[in-house]
């Protein structure tokens, strides 16, 4: 679905109620824009995090060490410390 929404000089863009409704946004919320090659994309925090738990479910697969230890031990590795 694709719908126009006007941006006002401050910057400032309004979601329709259904769109608010369909995303959980009733009350207000928090969105996370990401800038793209083909465009804009606008995630609730929701949907933000599951993309976010999928793409490290990905990098965990096969039993590779993901942990904030590890990686923190490979920058420190990359950086020569």
């Amino acid at each position: 679905m694709t719908i126009q929404v006007n941006i006002t000089p401050q910057g400032r863009l309004s979601l329709p109620a259904d769109i608010r409704k369909r995303l959980g946004l009733s009350d207000g919320g928090a969105v996370f824009l990401e800038e793209t090659e083909d465009g804009v994309v606008l995630r609730t925090a929701a949907q933000a995090v599951a993309r976010a738990q999928a793409i490290a479910r990905r990098f965990a697969e096969g039993g590779r060490d993901v942990s904030v230890e590890r990686f923190l031990a490979h920058r420190r590795e990359d950086s020569g410390e």
